[in-house]
Protein backbone atom coordinates (compact mmCIF):
# COMPACT_ATOMS: atom_id res chain seq x y z
CA UNK A 1 0.00 0.00 0.00
CA UNK A 2 2.56 2.55 -1.13
CA UNK A 3 -0.13 5.24 -1.61
CA UNK A 4 -1.12 5.10 2.06
CA UNK A 5 0.59 7.75 4.25
CA UNK A 6 2.50 6.45 7.27
CA UNK A 7 0.07 8.13 9.70
CA UNK A 8 -2.82 6.06 8.32
CA UNK A 9 -1.20 2.63 8.24
CA UNK A 10 -2.06 1.66 11.85
CA UNK A 11 -5.69 1.28 10.78
CA UNK A 12 -5.06 -0.78 7.63
CA UNK A 13 -6.31 -3.97 9.25
CA UNK A 14 -9.70 -2.52 10.17
CA UNK A 15 -10.85 -0.89 6.94
CA UNK A 16 -14.51 -1.87 7.40
CA UNK A 17 -14.69 -0.20 10.81
CA UNK A 18 -12.67 2.89 9.96
CA UNK A 19 -13.55 6.26 8.48
CA UNK A 20 -11.87 9.63 8.07
CA UNK A 21 -13.85 12.82 8.67
CA UNK A 22 -12.66 16.01 7.00
CA UNK A 23 -13.76 19.55 7.68
CA UNK A 24 -13.91 21.45 4.36
CA UNK A 25 -13.15 25.17 4.72
CA UNK A 26 -9.42 25.82 5.13
CA UNK A 27 -8.88 22.09 5.69
CA UNK A 28 -9.55 20.82 2.17
CA UNK A 29 -10.23 24.12 0.39
CA UNK A 30 -8.36 27.35 0.99
CA UNK A 31 -10.81 29.89 2.42
CA UNK A 32 -14.58 29.54 2.79
CA UNK A 33 -16.24 27.38 0.13
CA UNK A 34 -19.57 29.19 0.56
CA UNK A 35 -17.85 32.49 -0.27
CA UNK A 36 -16.48 31.10 -3.53
CA UNK A 37 -19.93 29.72 -4.37
CA UNK A 38 -21.43 33.12 -3.56
CA UNK A 39 -19.04 34.87 -5.94
CA UNK A 40 -20.03 32.45 -8.71
CA UNK A 41 -23.72 33.02 -8.02
CA UNK A 42 -23.16 36.78 -8.08
CA UNK A 43 -21.60 36.57 -11.55
CA UNK A 44 -24.72 34.72 -12.66
CA UNK A 45 -27.05 37.41 -11.33
CA UNK A 46 -28.42 35.56 -8.32
CA UNK A 47 -28.02 38.53 -5.97
CA UNK A 48 -26.72 42.08 -5.60
CA UNK A 49 -23.34 43.72 -5.26
CA UNK A 50 -24.19 44.60 -1.65
CA UNK A 51 -24.70 40.91 -0.92
CA UNK A 52 -21.26 39.99 -2.25
CA UNK A 53 -19.74 42.88 -0.26
CA UNK A 54 -21.20 41.30 2.88
CA UNK A 55 -19.90 37.88 1.90
CA UNK A 56 -16.53 39.45 1.07
CA UNK A 57 -16.25 41.06 4.48
CA UNK A 58 -16.98 37.68 6.06
CA UNK A 59 -14.17 36.16 3.94
CA UNK A 60 -11.73 38.84 5.10
CA UNK A 61 -12.61 38.18 8.76
CA UNK A 62 -12.34 34.43 8.16
CA UNK A 63 -8.85 34.71 6.70
CA UNK A 64 -7.69 37.03 9.47
CA UNK A 65 -9.33 35.53 12.55
CA UNK A 66 -10.69 32.08 11.60
CA UNK A 67 -14.25 30.90 12.14
CA UNK A 68 -16.67 32.93 14.25
CA UNK A 69 -20.06 31.42 14.97
CA UNK A 70 -21.91 34.74 15.01
CA UNK A 71 -20.44 35.69 11.63
CA UNK A 72 -21.29 32.27 10.22
CA UNK A 73 -24.88 32.59 11.43
CA UNK A 74 -25.22 35.99 9.75
CA UNK A 75 -23.90 34.66 6.45
CA UNK A 76 -26.07 31.57 6.73
CA UNK A 77 -29.24 33.63 7.23
CA UNK A 78 -28.45 35.87 4.30
CA UNK A 79 -27.57 32.92 2.08
CA UNK A 80 -30.84 31.17 2.91
CA UNK A 81 -32.81 34.26 1.92
CA UNK A 82 -30.91 34.44 -1.38
CA UNK A 83 -31.72 30.87 -2.44
CA UNK A 84 -35.34 31.03 -1.29
CA UNK A 85 -37.55 30.13 -4.24
CA UNK A 86 -34.63 28.92 -6.34
CA UNK A 87 -34.67 25.50 -7.95
CA UNK A 88 -32.52 22.81 -6.33
CA UNK A 89 -31.57 21.57 -9.82
CA UNK A 90 -30.54 25.07 -10.88
CA UNK A 91 -28.27 25.54 -7.87
CA UNK A 92 -26.76 22.08 -8.44
CA UNK A 93 -25.80 22.90 -12.03
CA UNK A 94 -24.25 26.21 -11.00
CA UNK A 95 -22.36 24.47 -8.19
CA UNK A 96 -20.77 22.05 -10.66
CA UNK A 97 -19.63 24.95 -12.83
CA UNK A 98 -18.18 26.85 -9.87
CA UNK A 99 -16.32 23.78 -8.67
CA UNK A 100 -14.55 23.54 -12.03
CA UNK A 101 -13.89 27.29 -12.21
CA UNK A 102 -12.76 27.96 -8.64
CA UNK A 103 -12.96 25.27 -5.96
CA UNK A 104 -10.90 22.65 -7.79
CA UNK A 105 -8.02 25.14 -7.98
CA UNK A 106 -8.07 25.87 -4.23
CA UNK A 107 -7.70 22.33 -2.87
CA UNK A 108 -4.66 21.81 -0.64
CA UNK A 109 -2.54 19.08 -2.29
CA UNK A 110 -1.41 17.82 1.12
CA UNK A 111 -4.97 17.32 2.32
CA UNK A 112 -5.90 15.69 -0.97
CA UNK A 113 -3.04 13.23 -0.51
CA UNK A 114 -4.30 12.36 2.98
CA UNK A 115 -7.84 11.89 1.69
CA UNK A 116 -6.63 9.69 -1.17
CA UNK A 117 -4.53 7.70 1.30
CA UNK A 118 -7.59 6.88 3.38
CA UNK A 119 -9.45 5.77 0.29
CA UNK A 120 -6.50 3.60 -0.75
CA UNK A 121 -6.58 2.01 2.71
CA UNK A 122 -10.23 1.08 2.20
CA UNK A 123 -11.58 3.63 4.69
CA UNK A 124 -14.80 5.51 4.32
CA UNK A 125 -14.16 9.24 3.82
CA UNK A 126 -16.77 11.79 4.86
CA UNK A 127 -16.73 15.56 4.54
CA UNK A 128 -18.37 17.35 7.45
CA UNK A 129 -19.18 20.99 6.81
CA UNK A 130 -21.29 23.89 8.02
CA UNK A 131 -21.92 24.73 4.37
CA UNK A 132 -25.10 23.39 2.73
CA UNK A 133 -25.04 19.64 2.34
CA UNK A 134 -25.30 20.02 -1.44
CA UNK A 135 -21.95 21.80 -1.51
CA UNK A 136 -20.38 19.15 0.68
CA UNK A 137 -21.79 16.34 -1.47
CA UNK A 138 -20.57 18.03 -4.64
CA UNK A 139 -17.02 18.33 -3.31
CA UNK A 140 -17.14 14.78 -1.91
CA UNK A 141 -18.26 13.38 -5.25
CA UNK A 142 -15.55 15.23 -7.16
CA UNK A 143 -12.88 14.00 -4.71
CA UNK A 144 -14.15 10.42 -4.77
CA UNK A 145 -15.12 10.51 -1.09
CA UNK A 146 -17.88 8.38 0.43
CA UNK A 147 -20.25 11.25 1.17
CA UNK A 148 -20.85 14.44 3.12
CA UNK A 149 -22.63 15.68 6.20
CA UNK A 150 -23.70 19.31 6.08
CA UNK A 151 -26.30 21.90 6.96
CA UNK A 152 -29.64 20.94 5.41
CA UNK A 153 -31.55 23.67 3.60
CA UNK A 154 -35.24 22.78 3.36
CA UNK A 155 -36.79 22.42 -0.07
CA UNK A 156 -40.30 21.53 -1.19
CA UNK A 157 -41.34 20.42 -4.67
CA UNK A 158 -37.78 20.99 -5.86
CA UNK A 159 -37.44 24.59 -4.60
CA UNK A 160 -35.65 26.00 -1.55
CA UNK A 161 -37.90 27.46 1.15
CA UNK A 162 -35.27 29.65 2.84
CA UNK A 163 -35.40 27.60 6.06
CA UNK A 164 -33.15 25.00 7.66
CA UNK A 165 -33.98 21.46 8.70
CA UNK A 166 -32.42 20.93 12.12
CA UNK A 167 -29.36 22.77 13.37
CA UNK A 168 -26.51 24.24 11.42
CA UNK A 169 -23.73 21.64 11.06
CA UNK A 170 -21.25 23.38 13.31
CA UNK A 171 -19.30 22.65 16.49
CA UNK A 172 -20.97 20.00 18.63
CA UNK A 173 -23.57 19.35 15.90
CA UNK A 174 -20.74 17.96 13.75
CA UNK A 175 -19.69 15.56 16.51
CA UNK A 176 -23.27 14.37 17.03
CA UNK A 177 -23.70 13.80 13.28
CA UNK A 178 -20.50 11.74 13.24
CA UNK A 179 -21.64 9.66 16.21
CA UNK A 180 -24.96 8.93 14.50
CA UNK A 181 -23.20 8.03 11.25
CA UNK A 182 -20.80 5.73 13.09
CA UNK A 183 -23.69 3.87 14.68
CA UNK A 184 -25.46 3.56 11.35
CA UNK A 185 -22.35 2.41 9.45
CA UNK A 186 -20.88 0.19 12.17
CA UNK A 187 -17.76 2.32 12.55
CA UNK A 188 -15.41 2.06 15.50
CA UNK A 189 -14.73 5.69 16.35
CA UNK A 190 -11.61 4.75 18.30
CA UNK A 191 -10.11 3.62 14.98
CA UNK A 192 -11.37 6.63 13.01
CA UNK A 193 -9.59 9.81 11.94
CA UNK A 194 -10.71 13.41 11.91
CA UNK A 195 -9.20 16.58 10.44
CA UNK A 196 -10.09 20.23 11.10
CA UNK A 197 -8.62 23.72 11.15
CA UNK A 198 -10.30 25.68 13.98
CA UNK A 199 -11.36 25.41 17.59
CA UNK A 200 -14.90 24.95 16.33
CA UNK A 201 -13.68 21.55 15.09
CA UNK A 202 -12.55 20.41 18.55
CA UNK A 203 -15.80 18.40 19.08
CA UNK A 204 -15.33 16.42 15.85
CA UNK A 205 -11.62 15.98 16.54
CA UNK A 206 -12.31 14.78 20.09
CA UNK A 207 -14.82 12.12 19.10
CA UNK A 208 -12.30 9.93 17.19
CA UNK A 209 -9.20 8.01 18.16
CA UNK A 210 -6.93 9.74 15.63
CA UNK A 211 -7.50 13.52 15.52
CA UNK A 212 -5.26 15.82 13.50
CA UNK A 213 -5.24 19.60 13.15
CA UNK A 214 -4.70 20.76 9.58
CA UNK A 215 -3.74 24.37 8.82
CA UNK A 216 -4.88 25.27 12.35
CA UNK A 217 -5.78 28.74 13.52
CA UNK A 218 -3.78 30.00 16.50
CA UNK A 219 -6.28 28.79 19.09
CA UNK A 220 -6.49 25.27 17.70
CA UNK A 221 -2.71 25.16 17.35
CA UNK A 222 -2.34 25.94 21.06
CA UNK A 223 -5.06 23.46 22.01
CA UNK A 224 -3.54 20.71 19.88
CA UNK A 225 -0.17 21.28 21.55
CA UNK A 226 -1.77 21.09 25.00
CA UNK A 227 -3.47 17.72 24.34
CA UNK A 228 -0.79 16.21 22.12
CA UNK A 229 -2.64 16.14 18.81
CA UNK A 230 -0.56 16.07 15.64
CA UNK A 231 -0.56 19.17 13.43
CA UNK A 232 -0.16 19.22 9.66
CA UNK A 233 0.56 22.47 7.86
CA UNK A 234 -0.18 22.51 4.14
CA UNK A 235 -0.04 26.27 3.58
CA UNK A 236 3.76 26.27 3.38
CA UNK A 237 6.01 27.48 6.15
CA UNK A 238 4.10 29.14 8.99
CA UNK A 239 5.71 32.52 8.35
CA UNK A 240 4.81 32.32 4.68
CA UNK A 241 1.34 31.13 5.64
CA UNK A 242 0.73 34.13 7.88
CA UNK A 243 2.04 36.46 5.20
CA UNK A 244 -0.14 34.74 2.61
CA UNK A 245 -3.22 35.00 4.83
CA UNK A 246 -2.60 38.69 5.47
CA UNK A 247 -2.04 39.33 1.78
CA UNK A 248 -5.21 37.44 0.89
CA UNK A 249 -7.16 39.35 3.51
CA UNK A 250 -5.81 42.70 2.27
CA UNK A 251 -6.63 41.73 -1.30
CA UNK A 252 -10.11 40.67 -0.21
CA UNK A 253 -10.67 43.95 1.58
CA UNK A 254 -9.42 45.91 -1.46
CA UNK A 255 -11.79 43.92 -3.66
CA UNK A 256 -14.72 44.68 -1.34
CA UNK A 257 -13.86 48.40 -1.27
CA UNK A 258 -13.56 48.44 -5.07
CA UNK A 259 -17.03 46.94 -5.39
CA UNK A 260 -18.43 49.57 -3.02
CA UNK A 261 -16.72 52.38 -4.96
CA UNK A 262 -18.03 51.11 -8.29
CA UNK A 263 -21.52 50.79 -6.87
CA UNK A 264 -21.42 54.35 -5.52
CA UNK A 265 -20.23 55.69 -8.86
CA UNK A 266 -23.14 53.98 -10.60
CA UNK A 267 -25.57 55.40 -8.04
CA UNK A 268 -24.08 58.91 -8.23
CA UNK A 269 -22.54 59.23 -11.69
CA UNK A 270 -22.12 62.99 -11.43
CA UNK A 271 -20.18 62.89 -8.14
Amino acid sequence: MENVPESIRPALGAAGETAAFFDVDNTIIRGASAFHIARGLRRRGFFTTLDIVRFGWHQVRYLLFGENKNEINKVRSRALSIVEGRSVAEIAVVGEEIYDEVLSLRIFPGTRALLDGHLAAGHQVWLVTASPREIGELIARRLGATGALGTIAEHKDGFYTGRLIGDMMHGEAKAEAVRQLAEREGLDLSRCYSYGDSTNDVPILSVVGHPCAINPDSRLRRYAASVGWPVREFRGRRRAARRGANTAAAAGLLWVLTLVWRSLRRMFPGG
